[in-house]
């Protein structure tokens, strides 16, 4: 039987934001268009806008796909909409296999963890270490002050897209995302880094 190459957006985001915050809405929002496109939703599987966005695409009849942590215990398992957890041992086998499983990534407001998964797939991209992937979209301005410096100390870098709505940000990943850009997730843990000594 062929393999059929899914598209997966990755969404990156925080743990911390309620139900009844603003990022938690608009993550809701991002989870929900994502499924209504066909596109299978891919975060780290915990709480805050990850928890939304699953939740909204599981709403919305999509597939999710959470990414856990042994080294995370103290957070417990997935949220209750992640439909296919993925666990890994620690942060840096984790970060990978949420890189390597996205077709196209979008970064929502999020503290240390959450620039840590930018950093990673920006340089990643910039470099040209991962191929057919689509475009990092950050949802909000809330990255804004950390961009501008870096587009002007390197100015022929991969620029990370900025937009300010969920529909910018759907409409952005629509046209870049061509049937051919999905990477083969058979082997998206086969490149895992080893765990620091």
């Amino acid at each position: 039987m062929k393999n059929v190459k899914k598209t997966i957006i990755t969404v990156f985001g925080s743990s911390t934001p309620d139900a009844i915050s603003d990022d938690y809405q608009i993550a809701l929002e991002l989870g929900r268009a994502i499924a209504a496109e066909g596109w299978t939703l891919c975060n780290g599987g915990y709480g805050g806008t990850m928890e939304a966005a699953a939740k909204g695409a599981t709403e919305a009849g999509g597939h999710t796909i959470g990414v856990t942590c042994a080294a995370f215990g103290r957070r417990g398992g997935p949220n209750a909409y992640i439909q296919q957890e993925i666990p890994t041992f620690d942060l840096l086998s984790r970060l990978n296999t949420l890189m390597r499983l996205g077709t196209a990534y979008v970064v929502l407001p999020g503290g240390t963890g959450t620039l840590l998964e930018l950093a990673l797939i920006w340089e990643t991209l910039n470099k040209k270490v991962l191929r057919g992937r689509g475009p990092i979209v950050l949802l909000g301005d809330h990255w804004a002050p950390l961009i501008e410096p870096i587009q002007l100390d390197t100015p022929t870098a991969v620029t990370p897209a900025q937009v300010a709505t969920v529909a910018e940000a759907i409409g952005l990943l629509r046209t870049s995302l061509t049937p051919n850009a999905a990477p083969d997730t058979d082997t998206a843990g086969d490149e895992s880094p080893s765990s620091p000594s």
